[in-house]
């Protein structure tokens, strides 16, 4: 999806990596939550709480999940984060992602 309509934005952003990567959290009237976010390039370890679904909106990054190859997207592309588990990122440009909190 191209935009988001209806909803509220934590205006603090959060910051991670000395602010390498920084997102800000949109909540939506039924509960769910997502975060849109940029990453500089560089190289990254996340972890997770919850099911994530990591939609990269423009850059090119390598991914990999636990027990996984490393993987790339250049350009666009969705990979999803199991609830649990860290993965470790390589962003090899400027990276523009949505992050998406599922609950199973």
């Amino acid at each position: 999806m191209s935009s988001i309509e209806n909803i509220t934005i934590e205006k603090k952003a959060n910051l991670y990596f000395e602010g390498k990567v920084t997102s800000r959290t949109l909540l939506f009237s039924d509960g769910t939550k997502k975060t849109l976010g940029i990453m500089q390039p560089g190289e990254y370890e996340f972890s997770t709480s919850m099911k994530e679904e990591m939609d990269i909106v423009s850059g090119r990054l390598d991914y990999k999940l636990q027990g996984e190859d490393w993987k790339t997207i250049d350009g666009q592309g969705v990979f999803y984060v199991p609830a649990n588990e860290s993965f470790l990122v390589k962003a090899h440009t400027v990276v523009d992602y949505c992050c998406s909190y599922l609950s199973e």
